[in-house]
């Protein structure tokens, strides 16, 4: 689980009435210098009443020492740009930190108050930057539709990547990991998204990828759904695009696959054991332990690799095991908000995945699964790859493979994994295109009849028994 993707899952909260113009540049700027000189009661001061209250001045300094943890020491603010997105005013504030840059996403009301807070990576400003298609994509090979997935009130904007040819050819659907992600599921300067669905197309398989319904419609979904849940997050949109790949003409209907990273790959046997027609599912860096049980790894992983004294490391650890008890309390109620890693997210959220344990529901699954996991992946590390592997071993329908050399975005690389890494541009491994597609391509059209859940094993599986 991408604790960059937890900064930029940050939350949005509904933004106040009209009021006087305002100038959101400097008001933005002035309070990223107020939390890079620890000011946290004077930036606290430019919340709204509910970021107010959910974000008091040292939970503010908690967040920000935790996003000082991976980032590094606060360095200078780089630029600004504003966006107007559906009425809201919107600046970016890049940020320069010691290891790398990033995007403080700062969400104004009318009033000049602060209703949103994100930390993203920053969209590159220089065109020698930008992604560009790895050796293995064969551009004659395919060609690219514009679609949409789902319907009123939550309509995304989809791609589907389609062979040339009469097909029908195996589909795949691509579920993203946590973080309002758009279809290429962009982070920093790579696009794993993307790398996949041009890949898997050259080699003869219809791709469906999406913008995540948080990154669409994330003022929206907390205002419309203040007790969501993973169901709103991720899984309704996965199981609405499956369904539109399995209409699409050039799709046999038989063979649409499912493919969820991290958070995505963690929920696939939830998505398929609820959709009959989905014909197997490929866990690409899923966790299979609960998030907060993964989230003391990744503090303590980049705690050392930044060389945060032991005083400091222990600080952040006693604010996560402080959260990791409010999400596992008996007294958690739906209704609760829990401060994540500066991600504020109803108690809801929680009490729906503690009724769901990952590994038990892929093991009800007949369907054909697909473990992958790379080596140097601290944020869905090998407990997780070993979680799944005994949870799961001796079944003959589930396939497993380590890589022992790629990230959590399964890119390449020698030293060990670090944020800063997705400021460099990366590909997906060939390897890991040539091996999902093998095994796609080579499993039978079975559809429906893979499945062997009775109706009273569904309730249960839902219900996480």
């Amino acid at each position: 689980m991408n604790i960059f993707a937890s900064w930029a899952l940050a939350c949005v909260f509904t933004l106040g009435s009209l009021g006087p113009p305002q100038d959101y540049v400097r008001l933005a700027r002035q309070f990223v210098i107020e939390l890079s000189q620890r000011d946290f009661a004077d930036a606290n001061k430019q919340f709204d009443e509910t970021v107010a209250q959910a974000l008091p001045p040292k939970k503010l300094e908690e967040t920000w020492d935790g996003l000082l943890a991976q980032a590094g020491a606060f360095k200078e603010i780089v630029r600004t740009r504003t966006l107007e997105v559906r009425g809201y005013h919107v600046v970016f504030v890049t940020c320069a930190f010691a290891k790398t840059n990033l995007d403080a996403k700062v969400v104004f009301n009318d009033h000049g108050q602060i209703g949103g807070l994100y930390f993203v990576p920053p969209k590159s400003s220089s065109p020698s930057s930008d992604w560009h298609a790895p050796g293995y994509v064969q551009p004659a090979r395919f060609h690219e539709l514009s679609v949409t997935v789902g319907n009123a009130p939550w309509r995304l904007p989809g791609i589907l990547t389609i062979p040339n040819g009469p097909g029908p050819f195996p589909g795949i659907v691509l579920v993203h990991g946590s973080g309002p992600s758009d279809a290429d599921e962009t982070i920093g300067t790579n696009k794993p998204f993307k790398d996949l669905a041009l890949g898997l197309a050259s080699r003869g398989i219809v791709v469906l990828r999406y913008d995540k319904r948080t990154l669409v419609y994330g003022a929206e979904l907390v205002k419309k759904v203040p007790l969501f849940t993973v169901l709103d997050e991720t899984i309704d949109d996965a199981r609405t695009a499956a369904d539109l790949l399995i209409h699409t003409p050039e799709v046999n209907p038989r063979q649409v696959f499912l493919l969820g990273h991290s958070l995505g790959g963690m929920l696939a046997p939830r998505i398929a054991v609820t959709d009959p027609e989905i014909a197997g599912i490929i866990i690409f860096a899923g966790p299979s332990r609960s998030i907060e049980q993964s989230l003391i790894e990744q503090i303590e992983y980049l705690a050392r690799l930044s060389g945060t004294s032991s005083a400091a490391t222990e600080q952040q650890v006693e604010s996560v095991q402080q959260t990791v008890r409010q999400i596992e309390s008996p007294n958690l109620k739906a209704e609760s908000i829990i401060d994540f890693m500066g991600r504020l997210i109803p108690g809801s959220y929680w009490l729906d995945l503690r009724n769901y344990h990952p590994t038990e529901c892929a093991a009800k699954l007949s369907i054909p699964i697909l473990v992958l996991q790379g080596g140097r992946d601290y944020q869905v590390s090998a407990a997780d790859f070993e979680g799944w592997k005994t949870a799961l071993a001796g079944h003959a329908n589930v396939s497993f493979k380590l890589y022992p050399d790629l990230n959590h975005l399964f890119v390449p690389g020698s030293s060990e994994s670090e944020p800063a890494e997705y400021d460099q541009i990366g590909h997906v491994a060939q390897d890991v295109i040539g091996d999902i597609s093998e095994w796609i391509i080579t499993k039978p059209t079975t559809g429906l009849r893979w499945r062997q859940v009775d109706v009273a094993q569904l309730a249960s599986l839902i219900a996480g028994n």
